[in-house]
């Protein structure tokens, strides 16, 4: 079952994975983040997402295929690293020192999990179906966090898409969400609030300096079903 960052943070976990999600956030109020759309009709589930969910997704689709299955698989490993001879990749596209790996072929359930593993930093935006689960992801690099202002206008959960019959690829994201089975809509949207950064003091590497430093803050989770919202909050440090 897929382990997401939310649910980490909310169980008063923390690990690397969850510190990268924060990497990318100077302080401020970032509203509307990591999305979740879910409807159910019939025994199928409709997820959308934004961005934030994609690794897992990709790593949770795949754990379904069978040991040695292979599946056509589409999509961008995005990555500032040199991946040549690291990544078996048809084609690259680069702008501004980011690089887009293209991937068109088929690749096997090790394969797909062995991307996961040794490119965790990296975004992992692949589209491929396994047994009842099909998961489409935007072959493209998702855009850099800005603070919230008035004026923005909210994101769609359309970056990620996932059609499924297993309920243990939903129960995560739902992991709060009581008897979701019967539950027709549901969406799920997040206020990161960032008060304070800690940069380490010893550091006089700018790059590395904005890799290590520790975010503080809360987030808030808000809950739509069927139309009534419901509110959460849990202070956080990642």
């Amino acid at each position: 079952m897929m382990d997401s960052f939310i649910k980490k943070v909310f169980d008063g976990k923390t690990d690397n994975l969850v510190h990268m999600q924060f990497q990318k956030f100077s302080k401020g109020e970032f509203r509307d983040k990591a999305l979740v759309s879910v409807n159910k009709i019939g025994n199928r589930f409709s997820i959308g997402t934004t961005y934030e969910y994609a690794n897992e997704l990709v790593r949770s689709a795949a754990e379904k295929l069978k040991n040695g299955e292979k599946t056509k698989v589409t999509g961008v490993i995005v990555s500032t690293r040199d991946l040549k001879g690291q990544l078996e990749f048809d084609n690259i596209k680069q702008f501004m020192g980011v690089k887009q790996y293209i991937i068109n072929h088929e690749l096997s359930k090790e394969e797909i999990l062995g991307i996961c593993d040794k490119f965790s930093t990296s975004f992992i935006g692949l589209s491929f179906s396994a047994g009842d689960t099909e998961l489409k992801i935007k072959a493209k690099a998702p855009k850099s966090a800005k603070p919230s202002t008035s004026s923005d206008k909210a994101p769609s959960a359309d970056f990620c898409k996932l059609k499924t019959l297993d309920i243990e690829l939903v129960r995560d994201l739902l992991f709060d969400v009581t008897n979701f089975e019967s539950i027709k809509k549901i969406f799920i949207r997040h206020d990161f609030i960032i008060t304070d950064i800690d940069i380490p003091k010893n550091e006089k590497d700018p790059a590395k300096m904005r890799e290590m430093a520790i975010r503080k803050g809360k987030i808030i989770r808000k809950i739509d079903i069927d139309g009534r919202e419901t509110l959460k909050e849990i202070k956080f440090e990642a």
